[in-house]
């Protein structure tokens, strides 16, 4: 075990340089290849949609851009937060980190902020892909209308093509987007500061991301009925307590149809997600500054 060494107060700069070390080094993982296969899906839905007649094409695309956008920060975050403490630990980064005038409290929220930058960077690109797929696929609908529609539906099918294309109740569905990928790239850190190996925490954060997706399916099963054992009662409330209901955050279906998010949803689902992110930090701090290395 190695000695404690003395540390000055908590230092921004520190953690700030932190951060930024890690962005570097998960963008040089190639990492953003995520990137690239995101906006070729996006593109080619966009190609594919033009198959479909029973349903508005910039609804369908808005509905798989929104759900890739999803799942890809979600695995970008898992993959890169997964791995910081176990190769910082076999090449012994970070023993040579924390040998320095560098706390473990700000080793992990430096680390954490750098993957954070990422998801966010990334995040922020895959939109912009995103909008401007959706912004062309708009412009062949508009085309398309002029040559089709009569004089007197033309207005209306125009407006109906601009209100389906991007609106600004997109922002914050994709806001919720990425805060459901920092909760858990969070949640990861948390189980990588008691897991031995990378390959343990990736599985066991994908279960516990499932779980977060069906919890609220099952309690509404488990608990429909007034005969509903105790036990059962307290299981289905301890699992709601530990794991956040992560179906709070998707609300792709509801937003690709043109339905605008309820602000006061909004910030109740933004709250519950930045306590889960503090908790969970908060816990792996105490892991981790109790953990010999």
């Amino acid at each position: 075990m190695t000695a404690a060494p003395k540390h000055s107060l908590f230092s921004s700069r520190r953690v700030l340089a932190l951060a930024h070390n890690t962005l570097l080094e998960l963008i040089r993982l190639k990492v953003f290849y995520f990137i690239l296969l995101f906006a070729l899906l996006i593109i080619g839905s966009s190609i594919f949609t033009i198959q479909f007649s029973f349903q508005n094409p910039l609804q369908v695309l808005k509905d798989v851009g929104l759900g890739a956008m999803s799942i890809f920060s979600w695995l970008l975050g898992l993959l890169c937060t997964a791995g910081l403490l176990p190769k910082d630990q076999e090449d012994r980064t970070l023993y040579t980190i924390l040998a320095k005038p560098v706390s473990r409290f700000e080793y992990l929220l430096g680390k954490l902020s750098g993957v954070f930058l990422l998801i966010t960077l990334a995040v922020l690109l895959m939109s912009v892909v995103f909008a401007g797929v959706l912004g062309i696929r708009e412009q062949q609908e508009i085309a398309a209308a002029m040559q089709s529609s009569s004089p007197q539906t033309l207005a209306l099918d125009l407006e109906a093509i601009r209100s389906a294309a991007f609106q600004a109740n997109l922002i914050p569905g994709i806001l919720l987007i990425l805060l459901k990928a920092l909760l858990c790239s969070t949640l990861t850190l948390l189980l990588s500061t008691v897991a031995t190996s990378s390959v343990f925490t990736i599985l066991t954060s994908v279960v516990i991301y499932l779980i977060g997706h069906v919890q609220g399916i099952a309690r509404e099963a488990w608990l429909g009925g007034s005969e509903t054992a105790a036990a059962l009662k307290v299981l289905s409330a301890g699992v709601s307590l530990v794991f956040p209901d992560l179906q709070l955050f998707n609300v792709v279906d509801e937003i690709a149809v043109g339905t605008a998010l309820p602000m006061a949803l909004f910030w109740q689902v933004s709250g519950l997600g930045l306590f889960y992110i503090l908790v969970y930090f908060l816990l792996a701090q105490v892991i981790f500054a109790s953990r010999e290395l």
